[in-house]
């Protein structure tokens, strides 16, 4: 019997601004590389696209745009680089990304303008799936005290409460196994208390990264982002 050929693990960090994320993603990488494990590095926004370069003067207050045109920007830039995150797994490539669909459904549906949920999501269905979010938990009230809060557009208590709270409904939304979605393809989320050093917040994102990293790789296809969710399916835009 044929053997499924292996890829590489798409592993994303996800959490609140100041949370950590690029400190993490940063020692994650090197860690993988002193190992010479196979790795590729992905920051979203991507602020070098022309997209990017959009979303980058918005989010330092240089420009305004109307809500739902910077979210779907947002998409738009991770859709720019979703054939290569592709490319990349399946060359047997590891992915550490910083930042993903997450992010961008947490912020825009926690802006007063209150774009619902679902409208926010709906763009990023059937984008590639990662393996594993690991998702750095800390209180806004902490975050603040962190150099360099407040520099970009989203960087306030009150916006990050809120943002913290959505990510919670799509911790639970990715934790549960629905009737119509297959458990196997689904993303494991972990939830990692970020408040503490960044030692030991590096072991223990370690601790559930190793086992994605093995030589054998992993032999289940991509998976793909909510498509238990496409309008067909019946949900209500």
């Amino acid at each position: 019997m044929a053997t499924k050929p292996s890829r590489g693990a798409f592993i994303v960090i996800e959490g609140l601004d100041r949370s950590g994320k690029s400190t993490q993603a940063a020692t994650l990488l090197e860690r993988l590389q002193s190992r010479n494990i196979p790795v590729k590095f992905h920051k979203f926004p991507d602020r070098v696209t022309p997209i990017g370069q959009m979303i980058d003067s918005y989010l330092r207050s240089k420009s305004d745009l109307d809500d739902h045109v910077i979210h779907l920007l947002f998409s738009a830039n991770r859709w720019e680089l979703a054939a290569t995150v592709e490319q990349t797994l399946n060359s047997g490539t590891h992915i550490v990304c910083d930042r993903y669909a997450f992010s961008g459904i947490a912020f825009t549906a926690s802006k007063p303008s209150q774009i619902p949920f679902e409208w926010c999501r709906t763009p990023d269905i059937s984008l590639p799936a990662p393996d594993l979010i690991l998702y750095l938990d800390i209180s806004p009230n902490k975050a603040k005290e962190r150099g360099g809060y407040g520099e970009e557009r989203y960087e306030q208590e009150e916006m990050q409460t809120r943002v913290r709270e959505v990510y919670r409904r799509m911790r639970e939304e990715t934790m549960a196994v629905g009737s119509n979605r297959e458990s196997e393809n689904r993303p494991q989320w972990v939830e990692i208390d970020a408040g503490r050093s960044v030692e030991d917040v590096g072991k223990e994102i370690w601790i559930h990264v190793e086992p994605f990293v093995q030589p054998s790789g992993i032999s289940k296809p991509i998976g793909r982002l909510w498509m238990d969710r496409l309008p067909s399916a019946g949900v209500t835009l």
